[in-house]
């Protein structure tokens, strides 16, 4: 099919991530793309912020900035609209972002089906997180961008809600959940899991923020010298002098691992390396594209007990700990480090997980056709 990719990430970082993921996987299975997007994202490094979006955001007050956004949309319409006359799709993928109802304007326009992936409820989280100055207006303009869809795909059914509530209705809602490349999920199937291994690798990928309870991660390992321990962290983060020092203080110093940030390519040659991994907390609607990646090489996986995490992990699949209290995330972690050898069961089970529940961007781009297929067919009666 021919489908035209519509997103506005001018970041490298996770959003990208499954940008490119479901992308490839869409052009291995011999659809056409055509990108209305950023150009910035193909120039830059792993990590980048997005430049002068970004530097543009933290300059200007939040209702300039926001009116600029929206006015941006007018722009991304014209795009769009010569896009669609040139490129003739047979339907529009968008990635929602706010104030950016162009593609449903654009797509009604030409009567082009529209699918959009929902991976947040940005008024709420911009609200939460950065502020948000125009707070009804912009409720309002991501209400009629959700409603205007011709079909939604929320990564979790906790976001899912989200949508219900603002009035779209359920037969135009599909949760897909992020997931790993099916070469990776091969590779990983056919290498079985390693009990004998020297060395206990703990591992976590992802910004180290200061409430993810990581000093508690440090303090375990800690009481367990006599242990063949090893904590790995892929990642950035503010904390990091704090924790290399505490290691340093508590005579860990070479049990401990700050990778800092590493190329996309490399990130999964260390997640395999991972006997237990860490989640150490999550957003209430995220589905956490890291997880499926240590889900997939069979690692045990500490993570909150929370319902988008449990729209994914089960107790047979993980170890569990009450979120935001980070004596529970020790005592959890504490058990897997105690009873690592028993818990093979466990994951033997998340790996085979994957493949079970469609964890697979093939898997994603396929349902994506599948509802694209759906909805022209209607159209058509």
């Amino acid at each position: 099919m021919k489908i035209l990719y519509h997103h506005r990430i001018a970041s490298k970082d996770g959003q990208y991530v499954h940008v490119e993921e479901l992308t490839n996987a869409f052009l291995d299975q011999g659809h056409e793309l055509k990108f209305v997007a950023p150009q910035v994202n193909e120039q830059s490094d792993f990590g980048h912020d997005g430049g002068f979006v970004s530097k543009l955001k933290n300059a200007l007050p939040a209702f300039i900035y926001e009116l600029l956004e929206l006015t941006y949309s007018l722009w991304i319409f014209i795009k769009l609209v010569k896009a669609i006359k040139a490129f003739k799709p047979e339907f529009i993928y968008e990635r929602y972002n706010l104030y950016q109802p162009a593609g449903i304007l654009a797509a009604k326009l030409f009567n082009v089906p529209l699918i959009l992936e929902v991976n947040a409820p940005l008024v709420e989280e911009r609200s939460r997180y950065s502020g948000l100055s125009l707070k009804r207006f912009a409720k309002w303009i991501e209400n009629y961008t959700w409603k205007g869809a011709d079909h939604c795909l929320p990564v979790t059914d906790v976001l899912a809600e989200h949508l219900r509530d603002a009035g779209v209705d359920e037969d135009k809602i599909t949760v897909i959940h992020n997931g790993v490349r099916q070469p990776f999920i091969d590779e990983m199937l056919a290498t079985p899991i390693d009990l004998d291994k020297q060395q206990i690798i703990i591992g976590f990928t992802g910004f180290i923020h200061p409430w993810h309870g990581m000093d508690k991660a440090i303090e375990a390992i800690a009481e367990h010298k006599d242990l063949p321990l090893k904590l790995v962290c892929i990642g950035d983060g503010t904390i990091l002098p704090e924790l290399k020092q505490q290691a340093a203080d508590l005579g860990i110093a070479d049990k401990v691992e700050f990778k800092g940030l590493i190329t996309r390519d490399k990130v999964l040659d260390f997640v395999k390396q991972f006997d237990i991994s860490l989640q150490p907390d999550v957003t209430a609607y995220a589905s956490p594209l890291k997880m499926f990646e240590y889900m997939a090489v069979g690692s045990l996986i500490i993570a909150p007990k929370t319902p988008n995490i449990e729209e994914i992990l089960s107790d047979d699949t993980a170890v569990f700990f009450e979120k935001g209290n980070q004596a529970s995330f020790k005592s959890s972690l504490n058990d897997a480090i105690v009873n690592y050898q028993n818990y093979i069961e466990k994951r033997e089970a998340v790996k085979n997980s994957v493949i079970e529940k469609r964890f697979v961007w093939h898997e994603n781009s396929k349902r994506v056709i599948e509802i694209a297929n759906l909805i022209k067919s209607s159209q058509r009666k």
